[in-house]
């Protein structure tokens, strides 16, 4: 059984003057009711400010909940903001949290949404508003559900913002492997970065994963996992400069999930990247990101 949190509100109209579209976190959901898989949906609530001001400047969080954001801030973004898009930004995060709590009694769910690890403490980034991530791990530790959480970013481009914001955690390691030459052009320091070089396909990843998750895990020793399990790595993403296929984001995946049940760690994910003129063929990679997690979960 797949748990999955979505909210209507996730999918926004497209903003003026930015090409940026919020269609396939409805379309995700398409497919996956389309595929058949059994699942349970649940609804999120919004994150309260509090928790999202314990991560970002409030003057920031002030100025997307105000819709009063610089010009300079909305271009980094890459969209103004409106009050769609900054219902949705506070919505992100309460699924990114609700999937965390729900993985814990179930081992696997799933945010159908979120991964917005380009914000920073002022300011959003690369399309994200605020950092899902971030505000939910800080969460989710204060509020004793966790005590010690990986985020593993297995999106195509690395996560700065995560990076950046957790970087004095002892309680939160921030694992990101991602195409080196990507955005962004300037990197922060996770607490373990792994490089790769563009047309790095299945064989070469996966054995760059198979070496790194298992030692992390050991080592960290987290009751909980975050995943960002962005589909852009895929050698057809619009975005991308990996060269993976399905069948390796297949794997990919079932190595996380195998690899987190071994250990007794509930695993979260959020969306992430996906990008692509064919936006059912991305929300279908999505889809089938989260139904194979939930039958690792399940086996």
């Amino acid at each position: 059984m797949l748990h999955v949190v979505h909210h209507p509100a996730y999918v926004s109209p497209a903003t003026p003057g930015s090409a940026h579209r919020f269609d396939k976190y409805g379309l995700v959901m398409d497919a996956l009711r389309e595929s058949g898989a059994a699942m349970t949906v649940h609804a999120p609530e919004p994150m309260a400010r509090a928790w999202v001001e314990a991560v970002h400047d409030p003057a920031y969080v002030a100025d997307v909940l105000n819709l009063t954001v610089p010009a300079d801030k909305a271009r980094r973004i890459g969209f103004p903001i409106t009050e769609r898009v900054a219902r949705r930004a506070m919505l992100s995060p309460g699924g990114t949290w609700a999937a965390a709590r729900l993985a814990r009694l179930h081992g696997y769910a799933a945010n159908a949404a979120g991964g917005s690890h380009h914000a920073f403490y002022d300011t959003g980034a690369g399309y994200c508003v605020f950092n899902d991530l971030a505000i939910a791990a800080n969460r989710l530790i204060a509020e004793r559900e966790a005590t010690r959480i990986l985020i593993l970013d297995l999106d195509v481009h690395q996560g700065d913002g995560t990076a950046a914001l957790l970087a004095d955690r002892a309680d939160i390691f921030t694992l990101s492997i991602h195409a080196e030459r990507n955005f962004p052009a300037r990197k922060a320091r996770s607490t373990l970065d792994i490089a790769l070089e563009d047309e790095t396909g299945d064989d070469a990843y996966l054995a760059v994963l198979e070496d790194v998750v298992p030692r992390v895990l050991d080592g960290f020793a987290p009751d909980l996992i975050l995943y960002q399990a962005g589909v852009d790595p895929h050698g057809d993403d619009r975005l991308g400069r990996l060269a993976m296929t399905d069948a390796g984001l297949d794997a990919r995946d079932r190595f996380v999930l195998r690899q987190a049940r071994l250990r007794g760690v509930a695993v979260a994910s959020t969306m992430g990247g996906g990008y692509g003129a064919d936006r059912m063929l991305i929300a279908r990679r999505h889809a089938a990101c989260m139904i194979r997690m939930a039958e690792e979960a399940a086996a």
